[in-house]
């Protein structure tokens, strides 16, 4: 005779706490067995509010899974492993992440990676061909136009759009001749300044960059004409 039926149909404590066990362990294992069988019937490459989109970025075709309001900046640092765009203010106010859109500077937190598609995008990790800096890089270097280096890949790009600009003609606010733009071996100190006003840096080493861009720019920066003079003045001595 069962305990049930010496009890008059009751259930002893023992059997009531190996029902409630029993119970438990199959609720237990019934969510891992469906989170298992719902895994393996995921076929969809996208989750709830993706979509794929493809870029060209450094010359490489890329394809990504990502919402449509996921920027630029993100896309390239988080998806693209690119993080050579810096996120400073995320506000379009200081120029850390910008890079080239079809040969145009652009701030890519402020635009979207959705709209990028069947364009051209170069990040600073693009400049360089193999091991050969491009020049406006290697005159940053030579020039000392960094400190902590945080706003020098946004003011690097920024710079070589700045060359370009100024090869097909384009004007400044400070351009005192808009029917005659500047060439690149007239450039002004002013007019470099104003044409990177949109990078900012923190640790100001704005001297170093202008020389830099004067340099790529083909002509001689002061501090290359200081060094010379110093160099023979102290020959002659």
């Amino acid at each position: 005779m069962s305990q049930n039926e010496k009890g008059g149909g009751k259930t002893s404590r023992r059997g009531f706490f190996g029902q409630a066990l029993t119970a438990a362990g199959t609720a237990i294992a019934a969510p891992t067995l469906l989170n298992q069988t719902s895994i393996a019937k995921k076929v969809t490459p996208n989750s709830p509010g993706e979509m794929t989109v493809k870029l060209t970025v450094n010359g490489q075709l890329q394809t990504l899974d990502i919402e449509p309001r996921v920027t630029l900046l993100d896309a390239l640092r988080e998806n693209l492993g690119l993080v050579g765009s810096k996120k400073g203010c995320d506000h379009g106010q200081c120029g850390a992440c910008t890079v080239l859109i079809d040969g145009q500077r652009v701030y890519s937190c402020l635009t979207l990676a959705v709209m990028q598609e069947d364009k051209q995008i170069v990040t600073i990790e693009g400049l360089a061909k193999g091991d050969t800096l491009h020049p406006v890089q290697a005159a940053f270097i030579e020039h000392d136009g960094f400190q902590c280096g945080y706003c020098t890949p946004g003011q690097i790009c920024a710079s070589v759009a700045l060359l370009e600009e100024v090869k097909r003609g384009c004007a400044s606010v400070v351009t005192a001749d808009l029917t005659r733009p500047p060439q690149l071996a007239e450039l002004s100190q002013q007019e470099i300044k104003e044409r990177l006003s949109g990078n900012l840096c923190r640790c100001s080493a704005y001297n170093g960059i202008v020389a830099a861009v004067q340099q790529a720019l083909g002509q001689t920066p002061p501090s290359a004409v200081a060094d010379v003079i110093f160099s023979e003045a102290g020959e002659s001595a």
